[in-house]
């Protein structure tokens, strides 16, 4: 089969298209031919090897899994023994290592049938970036109806998605982006927009709750824009020495002595919150906001692109 493969760390120069060999399928695992893969940050991480704390799972010196990408859609194509919720034929969608690839072998309990009003490209946006989004909000930030949300970031991948959940979790939304990302964030529901490169979006403040996508802002300058009892969503990891990961490590310690309460949010994907989000998309309360979508041969350009920072909701990979 074809697959993005790389054998040392690195910026996307290092990933290469390959002929190599079909996983070969185990008790307890699904087969599925992939038709298309959502590209997203944790894939430049796994890929580059930052922060240094990646490689204490993914491999010291090289990577331990040569075959990039997580999330997917696709159709199984054979199921190992126990295995008696999906059969071949099922199209599915969900998150396995190896992505990048036209068959990658997934975990029951992390896929679900795809939804049957999105394309296969469309269904590969969701996997990560959703999970995220719908975990942020019921349960890191514990939206209620009738709140009001800032989402710093709205235009991104895990923004896009929440913007959306949060409104059809019945919450007054404020989504800030930059200038030529703002009609984007209209039109998928936000109350107001503020480019963030010309206002402070934490002025228009107090919020019931924030979810911070940047990595780059102080706690205690989101906190000060947080009503009483208020809370934050830390989501992601883009900057600094630890990637950004400092202000999580330190959330517990800041939320333990506040009013407060933060959050760092690693996703868990998994099958019952993959059915959720379907649930929204077939209520047509949620629709993944595709960006651009490349063929398996230029995922070094699809990494450079999201890297870049210009997009727009999600960039996938089209295989099959």
């Amino acid at each position: 089969m074809r697959a993005i493969v790389q054998d040392r760390y690195g910026e996307a120069d290092v990933l290469r298209l390959a002929d190599i060999d079909r996983p070969r399928l185990s008790a307890g695992q699904v087969l599925v031919e992939v038709r298309a893969a959502g590209v997203d940050p944790g894939v430049w991480h796994l890929m580059a090897g930052k922060p240094g704390l990646v490689r204490l799972a993914a491999g010291l010196r090289r990577p331990r899994w040569p075959v990039r990408g997580m999330a997917f859609a696709g159709v199984v194509t054979a199921v190992g023994e126990g295995v008696d919720a999906f059969g071949a034929g099922d199209e599915v969608f969900g998150t396995a290592n190896g992505s990048f690839a036209e068959f990658v072998l997934a975990k029951p309990e992390k896929i679900a049938p795809k939804p049957a009003s999105l394309s296969f490209e469309e269904a590969a946006a969701v996997p990560i970036s959703g999970p995220t989004a719908l975990q942020s909000l019921r349960d890191a930030v514990r939206l209620q109806a009738g709140q009001h949300v800032l989402v710093l970031g709205a235009a991104g991948g895990v923004g896009t998605f929440a913007v959306q959940l949060a409104k059809a979790m019945g919450a007054r939304v404020t989504g800030a982006a930059s200038g030529p990302k703002l009609e984007l964030v209209r039109s998928i529901g936000a109350d107001a927009v503020i480019d963030y490169t010309v206002e402070d979006p934490l002025a228009a403040g107090p919020y019931d709750a924030i979810l911070d996508m940047g990595g780059a802002r102080q706690l205690a300058a989101l906190r000060a824009a947080l009503v009483p009892g208020g809370a934050i969503a830390i989501v992601g990891a883009e900057v600094g020495p630890l990637g950004g990961l400092s202000r999580m490590l330190v959330a517990p310690l800041v939320t333990a002595f506040s009013r407060h309460r933060i959050v760092g949010v690693i996703s868990i994907e998994n099958t019952a919150d993959l059915l959720e989000l379907t649930d929204y998309i077939e209520k047509d309360a949620v629709r993944p906001a595709l960006d651009q979508v490349f063929p398996l041969e230029h995922a070094a350009d699809a990494i450079r692109h999201i890297g870049r920072g210009h997009g727009t909701g999600k960039t996938v990979l089209s295989i099959g």
